[in-house]
């Protein structure tokens, strides 16, 4: 029973780590490809994932209680737009290692404020991972923008904040659906940046993936396997979310895909892997 348990929880963060790499490449594709406004990108992806998740809950006929809370739409609002707005001067590698970087200060925080501790082995994996990021990323980054930058490192923030958070849900697609409803009034505050302008049909179907499937239905699995996950093993975990974007823009856009960037993948997935396998020991 509880190998069982641990290979759906493992299936559940594979799938959500899949679709948060997803929602880089649907909304890099959509900004350079289709010249959508991000303030609209960030609209069209809150209300399609809004919509998707009402429909899901109707669906699977679950009690039609709002749940959630305005903190955590408040926090999934700040990293949806921060994402979108950086992401429009800031090339994927470097918007990457600034988002996920502060998503793991942030969990890895609250992780020691807790008493969590990581065993030598593990602090080797977590530094494993993050030297496969420098690796990856690094050498062919360039020195974005302060505000831009900002912009980035506080969606991490949020974003952190949110999986906190996220860890308390009994009904994790209750509670995913009633954020992301609370975030559709907050639409409003993105008017001023450019919502009215001409919306390509190509970026509209983009934000509505990167809404219904990457957002809608990642959060509500990812809200599902975190109860099951420590903060440093979530914030760790995460780390493996810009290689996985940047085996999919070979797959899908035909980038470049070099021997460093293999290297960087292998190191990257190394270190999470010694993470996992020693916290897994010790339980």
């Amino acid at each position: 029973m509880h190998l069982t348990l641990d290979i759906r929880v493992a299936l559940l963060t594979t799938i959500a780590m899949l679709a948060f790499a997803a929602n880089s490449l649907l909304c890099r594709m959509a900004l350079v490809s289709t010249g959508i406004s991000p303030a609209a990108f960030t609209a069209i992806r809150l209300v399609s994932g809004a919509a998707f998740l009402f429909l899901l809950v109707a669906l699977t006929r679950q009690r039609r209680d709002v749940q959630g809370s305005w903190i955590g739409a408040i926090c999934l609002f700040i990293y949806a737009t921060g994402f979108s707005f950086a992401y429009v001067s800031m090339n994927t590698g470097t918007g990457a290692l600034l988002l996920f970087g502060a998503v793991q200060i942030t969990m890895l925080l609250q992780a020691i404020r807790k008493g969590e501790t990581f065993s030598v082995l593990q602090w080797l994996g977590f530094f494993m991972a993050v030297a496969g990021l420098f690796i990856l990323f690094l050498p062919g980054a360039t020195v974005p923008p302060v505000i831009p930058a900002l912009l980035m490192v506080s969606a991490g923030i949020a974003w952190g904040v949110y999986s906190l958070i996220g860890k308390s849900a009994n009904r994790p697609l209750l509670m995913t659906a009633g954020n992301f409803v609370r975030c559709v009034p907050l639409i409003a505050l993105l008017i001023p940046f450019g919502m009215s302008e001409t919306l390509p049909v190509g970026g509209i179907v983009l934000a509505i993936l990167s809404g219904a499937v990457a957002s809608g239905a990642g959060y509500a699995i990812w809200y599902t396997a975190l109860p099951s996950l420590s903060a440093s093993l979530a914030a760790t975990v995460q780390l493996s979310v810009p290689v996985i974007a940047m085996i999919m823009g070979w797959l899908v856009l035909d980038e470049l895909l070099t021997v460093q960037m293999l290297l960087a993948a292998t190191v990257t997935l190394s270190g999470i892997g010694l993470v996992i396998y020693f916290r897994s020991n010790a339980n």
